[in-house]
Protein backbone atom coordinates (compact mmCIF):
# COMPACT_ATOMS: atom_id res chain seq x y z
CA UNK A 1 0.00 0.00 0.00
CA UNK A 2 1.41 3.33 -0.74
CA UNK A 3 2.82 5.76 1.90
CA UNK A 4 0.44 8.77 2.38
CA UNK A 5 3.26 10.76 4.33
CA UNK A 6 4.05 14.05 2.97
CA UNK A 7 7.45 14.14 1.21
CA UNK A 8 9.29 16.37 4.33
CA UNK A 9 7.84 13.63 7.10
CA UNK A 10 9.47 10.82 4.76
CA UNK A 11 13.52 12.42 4.67
CA UNK A 12 13.49 12.70 8.17
CA UNK A 13 13.26 8.83 9.00
CA UNK A 14 14.59 5.75 6.26
CA UNK A 15 14.13 2.54 7.14
CA UNK A 16 13.30 2.86 11.05
CA UNK A 17 16.38 4.95 11.81
CA UNK A 18 16.16 8.90 11.95
CA UNK A 19 17.88 11.40 9.44
CA UNK A 20 18.91 14.74 8.64
CA UNK A 21 16.75 15.91 6.65
CA UNK A 22 18.21 18.05 3.79
CA UNK A 23 16.99 22.27 3.79
CA UNK A 24 14.12 23.38 1.23
CA UNK A 25 16.52 25.96 0.15
CA UNK A 26 19.64 26.68 -0.30
CA UNK A 27 22.00 28.47 3.59
CA UNK A 28 22.07 31.72 1.86
CA UNK A 29 18.28 32.11 0.71
CA UNK A 30 16.76 33.90 3.64
CA UNK A 31 19.07 36.23 3.74
CA UNK A 32 18.95 38.57 4.99
CA UNK A 33 16.62 37.86 7.67
CA UNK A 34 18.34 34.73 8.65
CA UNK A 35 21.71 34.53 8.11
CA UNK A 36 23.65 31.83 6.22
CA UNK A 37 26.39 31.18 9.07
CA UNK A 38 23.47 30.64 11.68
CA UNK A 39 21.63 28.70 9.03
CA UNK A 40 24.52 26.30 8.82
CA UNK A 41 24.81 26.05 12.12
CA UNK A 42 21.20 25.04 13.37
CA UNK A 43 20.85 22.47 10.63
CA UNK A 44 24.04 20.77 10.34
CA UNK A 45 24.90 20.95 14.20
CA UNK A 46 21.87 21.36 16.73
CA UNK A 47 19.75 19.23 14.72
CA UNK A 48 22.11 16.74 13.65
CA UNK A 49 22.96 16.38 17.14
CA UNK A 50 18.75 15.83 17.73
CA UNK A 51 18.77 12.90 15.35
CA UNK A 52 22.25 11.33 16.31
CA UNK A 53 20.77 11.67 20.40
CA UNK A 54 17.02 10.62 19.39
CA UNK A 55 18.60 7.28 17.38
CA UNK A 56 21.12 6.54 20.42
CA UNK A 57 19.09 6.51 23.12
CA UNK A 58 16.38 4.21 21.22
CA UNK A 59 19.32 1.84 20.36
CA UNK A 60 20.15 2.01 23.82
CA UNK A 61 16.32 1.03 24.87
CA UNK A 62 16.80 -1.60 22.88
CA UNK A 63 19.42 -3.18 24.61
CA UNK A 64 17.51 -3.06 27.36
CA UNK A 65 14.88 -4.78 26.16
CA UNK A 66 16.88 -7.79 24.91
CA UNK A 67 19.16 -7.80 28.25
CA UNK A 68 15.92 -7.58 30.95
CA UNK A 69 17.50 -4.22 31.73
CA UNK A 70 15.34 -1.69 32.90
CA UNK A 71 17.38 0.41 35.80
CA UNK A 72 17.41 3.22 32.89
CA UNK A 73 14.48 3.49 31.29
CA UNK A 74 13.00 6.78 33.21
CA UNK A 75 16.62 8.45 31.48
CA UNK A 76 16.46 6.93 28.47
CA UNK A 77 12.98 7.64 28.06
CA UNK A 78 13.19 11.48 28.69
CA UNK A 79 16.12 11.77 26.48
CA UNK A 80 13.64 10.19 23.29
CA UNK A 81 11.41 12.78 24.50
CA UNK A 82 14.06 15.43 24.28
CA UNK A 83 15.87 14.25 21.11
CA UNK A 84 12.98 12.98 18.96
CA UNK A 85 10.83 16.36 20.06
CA UNK A 86 13.95 18.20 19.05
CA UNK A 87 14.22 16.53 15.32
CA UNK A 88 10.43 17.06 14.69
CA UNK A 89 9.85 20.54 15.54
CA UNK A 90 13.21 21.08 14.14
CA UNK A 91 11.98 19.09 10.82
CA UNK A 92 8.86 21.24 10.77
CA UNK A 93 11.03 24.63 11.00
CA UNK A 94 12.91 24.32 8.20
CA UNK A 95 9.82 24.41 6.14
CA UNK A 96 7.61 26.66 8.37
CA UNK A 97 10.39 29.01 6.29
CA UNK A 98 10.67 29.93 2.50
CA UNK A 99 11.96 32.93 0.75
CA UNK A 100 9.98 36.01 1.05
CA UNK A 101 7.69 34.42 3.29
CA UNK A 102 3.99 33.80 2.13
CA UNK A 103 0.20 35.26 2.26
CA UNK A 104 -2.35 33.04 4.29
CA UNK A 105 -5.63 32.59 2.40
CA UNK A 106 -8.04 30.00 1.16
CA UNK A 107 -9.12 27.72 3.62
CA UNK A 108 -6.27 28.37 5.69
CA UNK A 109 -7.27 32.14 6.23
CA UNK A 110 -11.00 31.33 6.96
CA UNK A 111 -9.49 28.54 9.33
CA UNK A 112 -8.00 31.71 10.90
CA UNK A 113 -10.96 33.99 11.14
CA UNK A 114 -12.84 30.83 12.54
CA UNK A 115 -10.29 30.53 15.14
CA UNK A 116 -8.67 33.76 16.11
CA UNK A 117 -11.36 36.21 14.22
CA UNK A 118 -8.96 37.29 11.80
CA UNK A 119 -5.80 36.73 10.27
CA UNK A 120 -3.83 39.53 11.30
CA UNK A 121 -5.17 38.37 15.42
CA UNK A 122 -3.90 34.66 14.45
CA UNK A 123 -0.33 36.66 13.49
CA UNK A 124 -0.18 38.98 16.14
CA UNK A 125 -1.03 36.29 18.88
CA UNK A 126 1.54 33.74 17.20
CA UNK A 127 4.76 36.33 17.38
CA UNK A 128 3.51 37.44 21.16
CA UNK A 129 3.40 34.36 22.24
CA UNK A 130 6.60 33.01 20.80
CA UNK A 131 8.21 35.87 22.39
CA UNK A 132 6.95 35.48 25.61
CA UNK A 133 8.29 32.15 25.68
CA UNK A 134 9.93 31.23 29.52
CA UNK A 135 13.61 30.08 28.73
CA UNK A 136 14.05 28.45 25.71
CA UNK A 137 11.54 26.99 23.60
CA UNK A 138 9.31 27.41 20.56
CA UNK A 139 6.04 29.06 18.94
CA UNK A 140 3.59 26.57 17.80
CA UNK A 141 0.13 27.11 15.19
CA UNK A 142 -2.01 23.83 15.84
CA UNK A 143 -4.77 22.00 14.89
CA UNK A 144 -6.66 20.91 17.99
CA UNK A 145 -9.04 18.19 16.35
CA UNK A 146 -11.74 17.90 19.14
CA UNK A 147 -13.17 20.93 18.87
CA UNK A 148 -11.69 21.90 15.16
CA UNK A 149 -9.87 24.79 15.87
CA UNK A 150 -6.58 26.39 15.88
CA UNK A 151 -4.79 26.98 18.50
CA UNK A 152 -1.48 28.88 19.67
CA UNK A 153 0.86 27.34 21.98
CA UNK A 154 4.21 27.80 23.54
CA UNK A 155 6.56 24.56 23.88
CA UNK A 156 9.45 24.71 26.73
CA UNK A 157 12.03 22.82 26.49
CA UNK A 158 10.87 21.21 23.83
CA UNK A 159 8.19 18.76 24.88
CA UNK A 160 6.62 20.77 27.60
CA UNK A 161 3.27 22.69 27.86
CA UNK A 162 1.66 20.46 24.79
CA UNK A 163 -2.14 19.89 24.04
CA UNK A 164 -2.27 15.86 23.43
CA UNK A 165 -3.49 15.11 19.72
CA UNK A 166 -2.79 18.68 18.04
CA UNK A 167 -0.92 18.11 15.02
CA UNK A 168 1.53 21.66 14.51
CA UNK A 169 1.43 23.41 11.64
CA UNK A 170 4.10 26.27 11.83
CA UNK A 171 6.88 26.22 14.22
CA UNK A 172 8.86 29.16 15.35
CA UNK A 173 12.60 28.14 16.89
CA UNK A 174 13.17 30.35 19.98
CA UNK A 175 16.24 28.43 21.64
CA UNK A 176 18.99 30.84 21.69
CA UNK A 177 20.86 29.08 19.37
CA UNK A 178 18.51 29.54 16.19
CA UNK A 179 19.22 33.42 16.03
CA UNK A 180 22.13 34.58 18.34
CA UNK A 181 25.04 34.97 15.65
CA UNK A 182 22.54 37.69 13.76
CA UNK A 183 20.47 38.87 16.89
CA UNK A 184 22.08 37.93 20.00
CA UNK A 185 19.62 38.57 23.06
CA UNK A 186 17.22 40.62 20.91
CA UNK A 187 14.45 37.34 20.61
CA UNK A 188 11.63 39.96 19.45
CA UNK A 189 13.67 41.29 16.62
CA UNK A 190 13.82 37.50 15.62
CA UNK A 191 10.56 36.57 15.68
CA UNK A 192 9.67 39.68 13.65
CA UNK A 193 12.13 38.38 11.02
CA UNK A 194 10.52 35.04 11.46
CA UNK A 195 6.97 36.58 10.10
CA UNK A 196 8.83 37.87 7.53
CA UNK A 197 9.61 34.82 6.20
CA UNK A 198 6.61 32.17 7.29
CA UNK A 199 5.64 30.00 5.03
CA UNK A 200 1.77 29.78 5.50
CA UNK A 201 1.71 27.78 2.31
CA UNK A 202 2.73 24.94 4.34
CA UNK A 203 0.60 25.46 7.27
CA UNK A 204 -2.55 25.53 4.92
CA UNK A 205 -1.26 22.09 3.30
CA UNK A 206 -0.86 20.30 7.04
CA UNK A 207 -4.04 22.10 8.01
CA UNK A 208 -5.77 20.55 4.76
CA UNK A 209 -4.21 16.93 5.05
CA UNK A 210 -5.04 16.66 8.81
CA UNK A 211 -8.51 17.96 8.07
CA UNK A 212 -9.47 14.95 5.25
Amino acid sequence: MPTTQPAFELAACKDGTYVLPELPYDYNALEPLYDEATLRLHHDKHHAAYVAGLNANLTKLAAARKDGKYEDVKALSRNVAFHGSGHVLHTLFWHSMKPGGAKPDGEFAKACVESFGSVEAMQAQFAAATKDVEASGWGVLAYEPLAGKLLVLQAERHQDLTVWGVTPLLVCDVWEHAYYLKYQNRRAEWVDAFMKLANWDFAAQRLAAVRK
